[in-house]
């Protein structure tokens, strides 16, 4: 099945939304192209050869292990920039950090964040080195990831809600990346939209949609804050899928929560207990700083 539909022309088919993000949330793809893929770009691409130990911990905390897991990857590369900066181990070394302060300002001001809005200013070789970066990180996650297969229960849950919802994709990954592995494992099937990372924000993605639905009938699906954040902006439900638990986290919303969420029963109590144990699950302090071993 071909997905027609973009944001500008979307039009409501169902009564309810469900949005729903994509790595790490219906597919266990989040390891392996943190620590596969993306990671290993940025220490080549970025000259961190000389403190690749401490550039893999805090890539990973940023990406994967705290509240900054899911956050667009110019956002995580000014995150693990930042902390390498402060590093006692970095410092010691007398090692000289890229220079990442064009790619800080930019971020701050642009209307989106992509490759084609990056492209636009390539002349800042920072910029440009950010873009080389991007397209290299995108190469090798479509070399490297293929046949990582939903989590259980995604198929179920999918296939039940596709009767009654109207189920957008609502991630910052690239389009292209995005529909080879809904196609792959064919539940492609069951979307209306696909919201990617040309599209905009997640928060903007489902601001361009959710006023053709009640909030108490619409509903985020994601396994990061800035999923629960996006929902919350918007006024709309939210489900977490928690990492580490994820498989738990998709048995419950498949035996339970639909139930609650079209019966529209899903909102206060549940939906809060939920978040609280989301909650739980991703620290704010790197365990190095736990550890005291920064300045």
């Amino acid at each position: 099945m071909e997905i027609h539909a973009t944001i500008e022309n979307f039009v409501s088919k169902k009564d309810y939304l469900v949005c729903i993000d994509s790595d790490g949330c219906v597919f266990d793809t989040m390891e392996i192209k943190h620590k596969e893929c993306f990671c290993p770009v940025t220490i080549e691409e970025w000259g961190l050869q000389a403190v690749s130990k401490y550039a893999r911990e805090a890539w990973e905390f940023v990406n994967l292990y705290s509240k900054t897991r899911g956050c667009h990857r110019f956002i995580a590369l000014i995150h693990v920039l930042e902390f390498l900066s402060k590093r006692k181990e970095v410092k010691a070394r007398n090692f000289f950090m890229p220079d990442y302060e064009s790619l800080r300002n930019w971020v701050k001001t642009a209307k989106i964040l992509n490759n084609e809005e990056i492209a636009k200013h390539t002349e800042d070789p920072v910029l440009a080195r950010t873009l080389s970066w991007s397209h290299s990180i995108n190469r090798v996650v479509a070399r490297m990831v293929h046949g990582v297969p939903p989590f259980p229960y995604v198929r179920e849950s999918l296939e039940r809600l596709s009767k009654m919802a109207d189920i957008i994709i609502v991630s910052a990954t690239p389009r292209e990346a995005l529909l080879k592995e809904w196609r792959e494992h064919q539940l492609d099937r069951y979307i209306t939209l696909l919201g990617a990372q040309e599209d905009g924000s997640k928060k903007e993605i489902i601001g361009y949609v959710k006023s053709m639905y009640e909030p108490n009938k619409s509903l985020m699906i994601g396994d990061a804050p800035g999923d629960y954040e996006a929902a919350i902006a918007n006024g709309i439900l939210f489900y977490p899928v928690c990492p580490n638990g994820e498989e738990e986290s998709w048995e419950m919303f498949y035996k339970t929560i639909i139930d609650l969420f079209i019966g529209e029963a899903y909102a206060g109590t549940e939906m809060t207990q939920q978040i609280d144990r989301f909650n739980r699950c991703l620290p704010d302090t790197p365990p190095w700083m736990d550890k005291n071993t920064h300045n």
